[in-house]
């Protein structure tokens, strides 16, 4: 049985903070500091350069990625650490278009990330290949012969909605294109699949609800069918079958080995690996029904207590991931205002108020002080001062 009591515990939550935007940036585990602190004193002072092999430096990526291998339903040795998302995206997507010669076309929705899109764009720019972007509704229906990469978020960063990976893959697969799934609302948020669902290829960040610090690495899958065929446009040393050979050309490591580009992040990996350790012993299944009774008591309170504000995300909790969209005509305003009062979300233009949810920290109590700050905001026009209204940098 998973302990959230326990797993909350193992959080550094600044007191009289309640917390729901881990699906932004999760907070810091207690042990991190402490982690990292001891791999600059213990490691990089001691060991200098000798750390990559002492201390498994060079081998981290791979280690690291067979923790989170678990949480997204992928096997031991399929996924590799490395880069930003962003990266891990173009090399998902660009390895996907070569698996699929003759064919030309990207699909993607209109709920996707934008980063995800200009990356796609910024490929068929180069490639001669053609982005289409439909309505999330619609993208079953535009899985034609002529598509060679279906590229989706599985969960919307704005409302929540949460496609149906396993049909989708499958409607690809039938029109015999490859699927390739980011996962950045997903991981540590939802119980994943990739293997049951028949993925071909996933990405995803680390610094949401996997809880790695900001800047965290990404990291990368690929279904085991196409391991020893894919090859990425981003070609890096790291990623070449005998790196300390400094061969002139490229030769493909063997497997996900391959993934890897440059020098991996150590100090960040050695956070992230921190975190890591508190998902020992979780259940994905329990952490995805906790996730929607949280989730599903916020909705309810809302609605009951915030008349004036409408629901974004899907009302079924099975079509929804770990947030929750509401719209408000001032939500940047409002949502300033609740983080003024200790209740931290976060905004999404042009009108949403979006809060994440993530079991291993958040509980009911965290539910009913979110409800209730909120409906005495608007009830007493709180938002409605001069500096709730300056737009921040990072909103």
């Amino acid at each position: 049985m998973t302990d959230f009591a326990a797993t909350r515990d193992a959080f550094r939550l600044p007191e009289g903070i309640t917390y729901l935007d881990g699906n932004s940036l999760g907070p810091m585990p207690r042990h991190a500091a402490d982690r990292v602190a001891a791999m600059m004193r213990d490691q990089w002072s001691e060991m200098l350069i000798t750390g990559w092999n002492r201390a498994g430096w060079y081998v981290q990526p791979r280690r690291v990625g067979d923790r989170i291998a678990r949480l997204i339903g992928a096997g031991e040795g399929q996924v590799v650490m490395g880069d930003t998302l962003s990266i891990k995206v173009f090399q998902a997507l660009s390895a996907a278009l070569r698996l699929r010669p003759g064919r030309r076309v990207i699909l993607s929705d209109s709920g996707n990330f934008p980063s995800d899109l200009y990356v796609a764009q910024g490929l068929a720019e180069t490639v001669g290949a053609e982005l289409r972007v439909v309505a999330p509704e619609d993208v079953a229906a535009h899985t034609t012969p002529d598509l060679a990469v279906l590229m989706l978020t599985e969960v919307d960063y704005r409302t929540g909605r949460r496609h149906d990976m396993a049909a989708l893959t499958a409607a690809a697969h039938e029109a015999g294109a490859l699927a390739v799934w980011d996962l950045a609302h997903s991981a540590g948020a939802v119980d994943v699949d990739l293997l049951g669902t028949g993925a071909d290829f996933a990405v995803g960040c680390t610094y949401k609800y996997l809880n790695g610090g900001p800047g965290a690495p990404a990291f990368i899958w690929v279904h085991p069918d196409h391991a020893e065929a894919a090859r990425p446009c981003l070609q890096g040393w790291m990623g070449h079958v005998q790196p300390f050979a400094f061969d002139a050309a490229y030769a493909p490591a063997p497997g996900i080995e391959r993934m890897r580009v440059g020098t991996p992040p150590v100090i960040a990996l050695a956070a992230l690996d921190a975190a890591l350790v508190i998902w020992e012993g979780v259940d994905m299944a329990t952490l995805r029904a906790r996730s929607i009774e949280l989730s599903e008591a916020f909705i309810a309170g809302v609605e009951a207590a915030c008349p004036e504000l409408t629901l974004h995300s899907p009302r079924d909790p099975a079509r929804r991931g770990s947030q929750v969209g509401f719209r408000h005509p001032q939500a940047y305003a409002v949502m300033q205002a609740l983080i003024a009062e200790g209740v931290v979300g976060d905004f999404r233009a042009p009108d949403v108020l979006r809060f994440g949810f993530a079991p291993l920290y958040n509980d009911m109590e965290d539910v009913d002080r979110a409800v209730a700050v909120l409906a005495g905001i608007l009830r007493r026009g709180l938002w409605d001062r001069p500096e709730h209204h300056r737009r921040a940098a990072v909103t």
